[in-house]
């Protein structure tokens, strides 16, 4: 079916052939779930006497997963998820999941829009995968707890493959499942590791400028790889 009369020209322009997947990322993307994932970092920093980190740090810690995550809040350090293993993070990694797990819809809420976003485009039979590094264990009792999960027809977590993003493997698995071609889907995120999984996999990219980014502008002209689109808001995607 043709896709123009759904998506913004802007996103119509990205590919030659009709849009039939989009592909998102969650956190930062789709939801705000940095306050619950600080209060269970400080939870575990708590446990072994250390202090909190809070939710500025925990905003440039977050999108690589979350043994990334809680490696980064032990070293107290952005890059401090490097030959980390062992007894010290085994325990605190098994403190956070607890205290994650109890808290996953506190203070956590979809942005602006998206439920409006992702029911138009299933309404139109648009494909939609959720493509993310948070473990299964927590991802879909989130969805469920935010009523989207039935929008998903493919969801691909961070521990599902040997690799997450930005190694393309994730994107590669979720449009196969959804029965496309790269050049046929868009993916839909707000940190490079997004932007990198999708350029890596032939796969156009649009990035939102309101999202995580560890820290760093999205747009940031640094960036080694950038984005085919940047939006502000999540409509955007749409005329």
């Amino acid at each position: 079916m043709s896709t123009s009369p759904t998506f913004s020209s802007r996103v119509v322009e990205l590919n030659v052939q009709p849009i039939e997947a989009v592909l998102f990322d969650l956190d930062g993307t789709l939801i705000d779930s940095v306050p619950d994932l600080a209060a269970a970092i400080d939870v575990m920093l708590n446990s072994i006497g250390k202090a909190p980190a809070g939710e500025k740090k925990v905003c440039r810690w977050v999108g690589n997963g979350a043994p990334a995550l809680v490696k980064r809040a032990l070293a107290n350090s952005d890059t401090g998820d490097q030959d980390r293993e062992g007894d010290e993070f085994s325990s605190a990694y098994s403190v956070f999941e607890s205290a994650y797990a109890e808290r996953l819809t506190h203070a956590t809420g979809l942005y602006d829009g998206v439920i409006e976003v992702l029911s138009a485009l299933s309404e139109a039979k648009i494909k939609l995968g959720l493509i993310t590094n948070k473990p299964r264990r927590f991802t879909l009792p989130l969805l469920a707890a935010l009523n989207i999960r039935d929008l998903f027809d493919d969801v691909i977590c961070g521990d599902d493959f040997e690799h997450k993003k930005p190694h393309p493997l994730p994107l590669q698995n979720a449009v196969k499942n959804l029965h496309c071609k790269p050049e046929q889907a868009i993916m839909v995120g707000d940190s490079i590791s997004d932007i990198k999984a999708a350029a890596s996999a032939g796969i156009k990219s649009v990035a939102v400028t309101y999202g995580y980014n560890h820290g760093m502008p999205i747009t940031d002209a640094r960036n080694d790889v950038q984005a085919d689109v940047f939006i502000d808001r999540i409509q955007q995607l749409l005329d």
